[in-house]
């Protein structure tokens, strides 16, 4: 099986090196082996050109709020990926940038010597910037590869209002693509060791190694996730076991815990939505289930989120909202805002709302909120700050420092939507005009509140999470 040509992008016309040495894979987004449609493209490159290929996953002390949390979830992941290359034959080089007056130029040093380079396709944050100014200043052919969405976001050229206009064209595309993308083959073995910028990572030197890396040491990292593919393959196994059949019921109930957990490991790529989808289908399809809402927020409008992205100059301003939103804002811009938080006073969770308070520390101890309480937390920034771009930066502050599922498509058009973005006009009301409002009220009647308020109570007492733990009780089960 090939890559499909909708799913690769050629970023320079400059042509494939004759006299390389190999095919370089630069692995920023999708850090996994499995279903890589990215490093499958190098593989079929390097299979054509008689050449080994070499990935090279880079992790820099340079990156803004550089901080534990991120780099460790990071390193996690890198023994077991260094190992499941070697398997295939496919060379690998880490690099680990501790200090700022390390060299920078280890990627330009090896695509001095590729044949070509491979890329992936990610439409925010570095991998974007760098799909934008890399490919211009190399003499080798640049191609950037779509393993992030089911749908390739080429497909889809340009920008969709809402969930209702592009899920008609996900369901028209998605039986194409919502295939499994087969494992690498290569025809020539990596031979010799990694290139003499490679840094060995073992678990248990993790620690040291973040500590002596020139960045944030005041975040720790999350007492829940850890950011191994095994761990991500886990938590997927949990959740076809025990959560998939109540999904749709108690997804909004975050005490219940039946939501997947694994949107830190889709944004740092560990585990691919595609492998989710497939793995959700087939469970649902031989124990009689229904995976409808399930797969629609983990398609349709996680490719709703993508294609914002890509379109966007960019996502997070927000100019990028509908117009009857820019106005309805713009119209209460003045409106009396009581009370009135600081920055410092959001992330340090100091607001008079034990609900929103609640919700700020699972960020801070998890690196996470559920997904409809954040949706709570974003309403209450807007409505508790000077102004939306106080807010809007508030926000996008929080999550760049402390979300391990931060800088992602998702990020920003979960962000904006609590602005108006992909949703429509509400009744008008203060602050909000005719933006959806949430309320403390509604969130009780709607959810267990006070379940919710325990179990942080309980992470910020005991430092432990035996709630979405993989071998521990569940909050739903005590």
């Amino acid at each position: 099986m090939t890559v499909v040509n909708e799913r690769i992008r050629v970023l320079n016309s400059a042509p494939v090196r004759p006299d390389g040495e190999f095919v370089l894979y630069w692995c920023g987004a999708n850090r996994r082996v499995d279903s890589n449609h990215a490093l499958l493209r190098a593989v079929e490159l390097g299979n054509e050109l008689g050449l080994p290929v070499l990935v090279y996953e880079g992790v820099t002390c340079c990156y803004p709020d550089a901080n534990d949390r991120l780099h460790t979830f990071l390193l996690e992941g890198v023994p077991e990926m260094a190992q499941r290359l070697k398997r295939l034959g496919i060379g690998y080089c880490f690099h680990l940038r501790r200090r700022r007056s390390d060299p920078g130029d280890i990627f330009f040093r090896l695509a001095e010597r590729a044949a070509c380079v491979v890329a992936d396709d990610y439409p925010v944050y570095f991998p974007a910037e760098m799909n934008a100014t890399v490919p211009a200043r190399l003499p080798v052919r640049y191609e950037a590869v779509d393993s992030s969405c089911i749908v390739p976001m080429n497909l889809l050229d340009r920008r969709e209002y809402a969930a209702y206009t592009i899920r008609p064209k996900i369901r028209r595309l998605l039986d194409r693509y919502l295939v499994p993308c087969p494992e690498p083959r290569v025809r020539r073995r990596w031979e010799g060791p990694p290139p003499e910028f490679h840094c060995e990572v073992r678990a248990g030197e993790i620690p040291a190694l973040v500590a002596s890396c020139e960045i944030d040491h005041s975040v720790p990292p999350s007492i829940s996730f850890h950011g191994t593919r095994s761990e991500a393959e886990a938590r997927l196994r949990l959740f076809l076991e025990k959560n998939l059949r109540r999904y749709a019921k108690e997804r909004n109930q975050p005490a219940a815990h039946a939501t997947s957990r694994l949107s830190p490991y889709l944004h740092f790529g560990r585990i691919s939505s595609l492998e989710v989808a497939l793995a959700v289908q087939d469970h649902a399809r031989r124990h009689g289930l229904i995976a409808d809402e399930f797969l629609e927020e983990l398609i349709v409008r996680r490719e709703l989120a993508f294609n914002f992205a890509r379109h966007a100059t960019n996502p997070a301003l927000l100019v990028n909202l509908p117009d009857w939103a820019r106005a309805t804002l713009l119209a209460h811009a003045k409106d009396a805002r009581q009370p009135c938080y600081s920055p410092a006073e959001f992330e340090q969770a100091r607001t008079h709302d034990a609900l929103w308070n609640a919700c700020q520390k699972e960020m801070l101890l998890r690196g996470t909120i559920h997904g409809y309480y954040r949706m709570y937390w974003g309403k209450k920034i807007i409505e508790w700050s000077p102004t939306c771009q106080d807010a809007l930066e508030t926000m996008i502050r929080i999550h760049n420092r402390w979300a391990l599922d931060g800088r992602d498509p998702n990020t920003y058009t979960n962000i904006l939507w609590c602005f108006g973005l992909h949703d429509r006009p509400w009744q008008e009301r203060p602050v909000f005009g005719m933006v959806r409002y949430m309320s403390l009220e509604g969130m009780r009647r709607k959810t267990d509140v006070d379940a919710y308020l325990r179990e942080i109570a309980w992470l910020e007492q005991t430092g432990s999470d035996p709630f979405v733990s993989l071998a521990g009780p569940t909050c739903a089960s005590r």
